[in-house]
């Protein structure tokens, strides 16, 4: 895969989580977003090469064109790049952060009881494996 392709690093054991990745597995028409779970030794090199925190499992981080994103701001920018109706709902950007990230907060701190999760984290199936870093 293109080194250039962007990746989402997620919560590998959050139902919440790799249901996102569903998600955009199957909305992602161009099929270019890569995904990684924070807790994989490839999530963790890519949160050391930024010097963020490698024990923060509840920020969703989002990698493009060299940049990162974090928490409310890396839903909105995968949402965009995935592109058709969804790129419609990255118009919340112009949300202050201080409002948006509030509300993402709350979710990741609420997710496991909201909505579980696992003992390891998820196998992808075979026909998706090669949009995982860490398999």
């Amino acid at each position: 895969m293109d080194e250039h392709q962007p990746v989402l690093l997620y919560d590998g054991i959050c139902h919440l989580c790799n249901g996102l990745v569903r998600f955009v597995i199957r909305w992602d028409r161009k099929k270019t977003i890569r995904f990684a779970s924070l807790q994989s030794d490839r999530g963790q090199s890519f949160l050391k090469d930024r010097e963020m925190p490698t024990d923060d499992f509840d920020t969703l981080v989002y990698i493009k064109e060299g940049k990162y994103y974090v928490r409310s701001t890396a839903v909105l920018e995968v949402l965009k790049d995935m592109g058709g109706f969804w790129r419609v709902v990255y118009i919340l950007i112009i949300l202050p952060i201080c409002l948006r990230d509030p509300v993402y907060r709350l979710v990741a701190r609420l997710r496991y009881r909201l909505f579980g999760k696992s003992d390891q984290c998820t196998i992808p199936a075979p026909e998706i494996r090669e949009r995982f870093l860490d398999v």
